[in-house]
Protein backbone atom coordinates (compact mmCIF):
# COMPACT_ATOMS: atom_id res chain seq x y z
CA UNK A 1 0.00 0.00 0.00
CA UNK A 2 1.19 3.78 -0.68
CA UNK A 3 1.87 6.16 1.90
CA UNK A 4 -0.54 8.32 0.96
CA UNK A 5 -3.60 6.05 0.45
CA UNK A 6 -5.67 5.10 3.22
CA UNK A 7 -7.02 1.81 3.71
CA UNK A 8 -10.88 0.51 3.14
CA UNK A 9 -12.61 -1.34 4.78
CA UNK A 10 -12.03 -4.32 2.53
CA UNK A 11 -8.09 -4.24 3.03
CA UNK A 12 -8.37 -3.42 7.00
CA UNK A 13 -10.92 -6.95 7.00
CA UNK A 14 -7.78 -8.58 5.09
CA UNK A 15 -5.34 -7.28 7.26
CA UNK A 16 -7.08 -7.91 10.33
CA UNK A 17 -7.61 -11.04 9.50
CA UNK A 18 -4.38 -12.59 8.24
CA UNK A 19 -2.25 -10.26 10.53
CA UNK A 20 -4.03 -12.06 13.61
CA UNK A 21 -4.08 -15.61 12.17
CA UNK A 22 -0.47 -15.47 11.68
CA UNK A 23 -0.21 -13.70 15.17
CA UNK A 24 -1.52 -17.34 16.74
CA UNK A 25 -0.34 -19.62 13.95
CA UNK A 26 3.41 -18.04 13.53
CA UNK A 27 3.40 -17.54 16.37
CA UNK A 28 3.11 -20.72 17.68
CA UNK A 29 5.03 -22.36 15.31
CA UNK A 30 7.87 -19.86 15.01
CA UNK A 31 8.03 -19.83 18.79
CA UNK A 32 8.68 -23.59 19.21
CA UNK A 33 11.37 -22.99 16.62
CA UNK A 34 12.89 -20.49 18.54
CA UNK A 35 12.89 -22.55 21.51
CA UNK A 36 14.41 -25.25 20.08
CA UNK A 37 17.42 -23.39 18.22
CA UNK A 38 18.02 -21.91 21.54
CA UNK A 39 20.32 -24.57 22.44
CA UNK A 40 22.59 -24.22 19.55
CA UNK A 41 26.09 -22.05 20.29
CA UNK A 42 25.38 -18.96 20.39
CA UNK A 43 22.57 -19.82 22.25
CA UNK A 44 20.53 -16.68 22.01
CA UNK A 45 22.04 -15.49 18.86
CA UNK A 46 19.75 -17.89 16.50
CA UNK A 47 16.83 -17.35 18.51
CA UNK A 48 17.09 -13.84 18.15
CA UNK A 49 17.29 -14.38 14.16
CA UNK A 50 13.95 -16.22 14.61
CA UNK A 51 12.64 -13.01 16.24
CA UNK A 52 13.36 -11.40 12.95
CA UNK A 53 11.74 -13.91 11.12
CA UNK A 54 8.79 -13.62 13.35
CA UNK A 55 8.32 -9.53 13.19
CA UNK A 56 8.71 -9.62 9.03
CA UNK A 57 6.12 -12.36 8.46
CA UNK A 58 3.46 -10.40 11.12
CA UNK A 59 4.39 -7.12 9.05
CA UNK A 60 3.69 -8.84 5.85
CA UNK A 61 0.32 -10.48 7.16
CA UNK A 62 -0.53 -7.38 8.65
CA UNK A 63 -0.12 -5.46 4.97
CA UNK A 64 2.42 -3.29 7.09
CA UNK A 65 5.38 -2.25 4.99
CA UNK A 66 8.41 -0.84 6.87
CA UNK A 67 10.29 2.20 6.16
CA UNK A 68 13.58 2.27 8.63
CA UNK A 69 16.72 4.29 8.54
CA UNK A 70 19.72 4.63 10.57
CA UNK A 71 21.73 7.57 11.34
CA UNK A 72 25.42 6.79 9.44
CA UNK A 73 27.05 7.14 13.05
CA UNK A 74 25.73 3.99 13.80
CA UNK A 75 27.89 1.11 13.88
CA UNK A 76 26.45 -2.09 13.75
CA UNK A 77 28.77 -3.95 15.60
CA UNK A 78 29.04 -1.94 18.53
CA UNK A 79 26.66 -2.25 21.39
CA UNK A 80 23.90 0.79 22.30
CA UNK A 81 21.34 0.91 24.80
CA UNK A 82 18.50 2.15 22.18
CA UNK A 83 15.42 4.25 23.54
CA UNK A 84 12.20 4.44 21.34
CA UNK A 85 8.84 6.03 22.18
CA UNK A 86 5.79 3.19 22.31
CA UNK A 87 2.51 3.71 20.50
CA UNK A 88 1.35 0.41 19.27
CA UNK A 89 1.93 -3.83 19.71
CA UNK A 90 3.27 -2.97 16.17
CA UNK A 91 6.70 -1.01 17.72
CA UNK A 92 7.99 -4.58 18.50
CA UNK A 93 8.09 -6.55 15.25
CA UNK A 94 9.33 -3.03 13.56
CA UNK A 95 12.23 -2.49 15.96
CA UNK A 96 13.45 -6.11 16.02
CA UNK A 97 13.16 -6.14 11.70
CA UNK A 98 15.08 -3.35 11.58
CA UNK A 99 17.11 -3.01 14.27
CA UNK A 100 21.10 -3.18 13.76
CA UNK A 101 22.72 -5.81 15.45
CA UNK A 102 21.58 -8.24 17.86
CA UNK A 103 19.31 -6.47 20.46
CA UNK A 104 17.16 -7.31 23.67
CA UNK A 105 14.14 -6.23 24.84
CA UNK A 106 13.16 -5.38 28.38
CA UNK A 107 9.61 -6.94 28.36
CA UNK A 108 7.08 -6.62 30.94
CA UNK A 109 7.32 -9.87 33.17
CA UNK A 110 3.40 -11.31 32.04
CA UNK A 111 4.58 -11.40 28.08
CA UNK A 112 6.91 -14.28 29.50
CA UNK A 113 3.85 -15.99 30.92
CA UNK A 114 2.14 -16.40 27.98
CA UNK A 115 2.95 -20.18 26.41
CA UNK A 116 4.85 -20.69 23.54
CA UNK A 117 5.85 -16.74 23.05
CA UNK A 118 6.98 -16.47 26.51
CA UNK A 119 9.06 -19.55 26.12
CA UNK A 120 10.57 -17.67 23.01
CA UNK A 121 11.37 -14.65 24.17
CA UNK A 122 12.71 -16.07 27.40
CA UNK A 123 14.96 -18.33 25.47
CA UNK A 124 15.70 -15.65 22.84
CA UNK A 125 17.40 -13.47 25.91
CA UNK A 126 14.93 -11.12 26.11
CA UNK A 127 15.14 -9.36 29.82
CA UNK A 128 11.59 -9.35 32.09
CA UNK A 129 10.16 -6.25 34.26
CA UNK A 130 8.07 -6.19 36.96
CA UNK A 131 7.23 -2.69 37.32
CA UNK A 132 5.60 -2.67 40.24
CA UNK A 133 8.45 -4.87 42.25
CA UNK A 134 11.54 -2.90 43.32
CA UNK A 135 13.53 -5.98 43.82
CA UNK A 136 12.62 -7.27 40.34
CA UNK A 137 14.14 -3.28 38.67
CA UNK A 138 17.07 -4.41 40.03
CA UNK A 139 17.24 -7.97 39.12
CA UNK A 140 16.28 -6.25 35.04
CA UNK A 141 19.04 -3.80 35.66
CA UNK A 142 21.51 -6.18 36.48
CA UNK A 143 20.26 -8.88 33.96
CA UNK A 144 20.81 -6.09 31.02
CA UNK A 145 24.03 -5.22 32.39
CA UNK A 146 25.14 -8.59 31.75
CA UNK A 147 23.80 -8.63 28.23
CA UNK A 148 25.19 -5.44 27.32
CA UNK A 149 28.54 -6.94 28.57
CA UNK A 150 28.45 -10.07 26.20
CA UNK A 151 28.28 -7.63 22.97
CA UNK A 152 24.32 -7.44 22.35
CA UNK A 153 21.92 -4.33 22.67
CA UNK A 154 19.62 -3.52 24.59
CA UNK A 155 16.00 -1.99 23.45
CA UNK A 156 13.84 0.14 26.37
CA UNK A 157 10.61 2.03 25.92
CA UNK A 158 11.34 4.67 28.28
CA UNK A 159 7.88 6.11 28.51
CA UNK A 160 7.33 2.06 30.68
CA UNK A 161 3.94 1.54 28.69
CA UNK A 162 2.00 2.75 25.18
CA UNK A 163 0.74 5.70 25.19
CA UNK A 164 -3.01 6.47 24.61
CA UNK A 165 -2.71 10.16 23.10
CA UNK A 166 -1.69 11.03 19.41
CA UNK A 167 1.18 13.04 19.51
CA UNK A 168 2.06 13.17 23.61
CA UNK A 169 5.08 11.18 24.72
CA UNK A 170 4.49 9.92 28.47
CA UNK A 171 6.90 10.78 30.90
CA UNK A 172 10.49 9.15 30.32
CA UNK A 173 11.40 6.58 33.04
CA UNK A 174 14.88 6.64 34.57
CA UNK A 175 16.50 3.07 33.74
CA UNK A 176 17.82 2.90 30.66
CA UNK A 177 19.47 6.14 31.81
CA UNK A 178 20.97 4.24 34.32
CA UNK A 179 21.78 1.43 32.36
CA UNK A 180 23.64 3.44 29.65
CA UNK A 181 25.50 5.63 32.36
CA UNK A 182 26.67 2.75 34.47
CA UNK A 183 27.53 0.48 30.90
CA UNK A 184 29.45 3.63 29.38
CA UNK A 185 27.62 2.84 26.16
CA UNK A 186 25.90 5.70 24.24
CA UNK A 187 22.43 5.61 23.78
CA UNK A 188 20.26 5.81 20.47
CA UNK A 189 17.28 7.64 20.25
CA UNK A 190 14.69 5.65 18.22
CA UNK A 191 11.48 7.86 16.92
CA UNK A 192 9.03 5.54 15.49
CA UNK A 193 5.81 6.58 13.55
CA UNK A 194 2.56 5.16 11.91
CA UNK A 195 2.18 2.05 14.52
CA UNK A 196 -0.92 3.70 15.98
CA UNK A 197 -2.64 4.44 13.12
CA UNK A 198 -1.86 0.06 12.36
CA UNK A 199 -3.53 -0.76 15.55
CA UNK A 200 -4.08 1.77 18.42
CA UNK A 201 -3.95 0.13 21.80
CA UNK A 202 -7.05 -1.95 23.04
CA UNK A 203 -7.70 -2.77 19.68
CA UNK A 204 -8.04 -5.99 17.71
CA UNK A 205 -8.45 -4.17 14.08
CA UNK A 206 -5.21 -4.00 12.11
CA UNK A 207 -5.14 -1.18 9.45
CA UNK A 208 -2.36 -1.65 6.44
CA UNK A 209 -0.06 1.21 6.36
CA UNK A 210 3.50 1.98 6.60
CA UNK A 211 5.62 1.83 9.93
CA UNK A 212 8.56 4.53 9.95
CA UNK A 213 11.43 3.53 12.51
CA UNK A 214 14.42 6.56 12.68
CA UNK A 215 17.88 5.47 14.22
CA UNK A 216 19.35 8.97 15.37
CA UNK A 217 23.03 9.54 15.96
CA UNK A 218 24.10 7.93 19.46
CA UNK A 219 24.68 10.34 22.22
CA UNK A 220 27.99 9.46 24.34
CA UNK A 221 26.78 9.19 27.76
CA UNK A 222 30.35 10.16 29.23
CA UNK A 223 29.67 14.19 27.76
CA UNK A 224 27.05 14.24 30.56
CA UNK A 225 28.13 11.66 33.92
CA UNK A 226 25.58 11.24 36.71
CA UNK A 227 25.45 14.53 37.94
CA UNK A 228 23.81 15.74 34.19
CA UNK A 229 21.77 13.00 33.94
CA UNK A 230 18.01 15.19 33.85
CA UNK A 231 20.13 17.00 30.78
CA UNK A 232 21.01 13.51 29.17
CA UNK A 233 16.94 12.47 29.63
CA UNK A 234 16.26 15.98 28.09
CA UNK A 235 18.29 15.58 25.03
CA UNK A 236 17.13 12.30 24.58
CA UNK A 237 13.47 13.04 24.84
CA UNK A 238 14.23 15.84 22.62
CA UNK A 239 15.38 13.64 19.73
CA UNK A 240 13.15 10.94 20.47
CA UNK A 241 10.44 13.31 19.65
CA UNK A 242 11.79 14.93 16.67
CA UNK A 243 12.75 11.27 15.15
CA UNK A 244 9.10 10.50 15.83
CA UNK A 245 7.72 13.23 14.08
CA UNK A 246 5.91 14.49 17.16
CA UNK A 247 4.99 18.44 18.17
CA UNK A 248 7.99 19.89 19.83
CA UNK A 249 7.80 19.77 24.04
CA UNK A 250 8.18 22.53 26.98
CA UNK A 251 9.34 20.17 29.44
CA UNK A 252 11.24 17.33 29.07
CA UNK A 253 8.14 14.99 31.87
CA UNK A 254 9.28 13.29 34.80
CA UNK A 255 11.29 10.35 36.11
CA UNK A 256 10.49 6.77 36.64
CA UNK A 257 11.94 3.55 37.54
CA UNK A 258 12.23 1.40 35.00
CA UNK A 259 11.45 1.31 31.17
CA UNK A 260 10.19 -1.84 29.16
CA UNK A 261 7.93 -3.20 26.45
CA UNK A 262 3.79 -2.78 27.53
Amino acid sequence: MSRGLAPNAFTTAVATATGNAFLVAGTLVLSILAVLVSWVPPRTSWAFGVSRLWSRGLLKASGVRLDASLDPALDPARSYVFLANHQSLFDIPALLASSPGQVRFVAKRSLFRIPFFGWAIAAGGFIPVDREDKSSARRTFTSAASRLSQGTSILLFPEGTRSREEGNLLPFQRGGFLLALKSGLPIVPVGIRGTRAVQPRGSFVIHPGVAEVRYGAPLEVADYGVRRKGELMAEVRRRVTELAGLPAEGAAGSAGSQGGAG
